[in-house]
C-alpha cells in the first residue's frame, strides 16, 4: 500500500492484520511479517493523529 492512507484507513488495515494474526494456521514467519506491518500502520496512524492534534491546538491559539 504505497499511496497515502487516512487515519481511518490505517486503523482499518491494522484491524485486518490483527484478524490475520488470529488465524491459528499461519506460520511463525507470517506472524512476524504481519506483526511488523501492523505496528508500522499503528505508528503511522498515531503520527497522523498527533499532527491533527497539533494543527487543532495551533488553530485554537490563533483564534483566541
Amino acid at each position: 500500500m504505497s499511496e497515502e492512507m487516512s487515519f481511518e484507513q490505517k486503523i482499518a488495515h491494522a484491524k485486518e492484520i490483527l484478524e490475520k494474526l488470529m488465524n491459528p494456521e499461519i506460520t511463525l514467519s507470517e506472524s512476524v511479517t504481519y506483526y511488523k506491518e501492523g505496528i508500522k500502520e499503528l505508528k503511522e496512524a498515531s503520527k497522523l493523529l498527533e499532527e491533527a492534534k497539533l494543527a487543532f491546538e495551533e488553530y485554537n491559539k490563533e483564534s483566541s
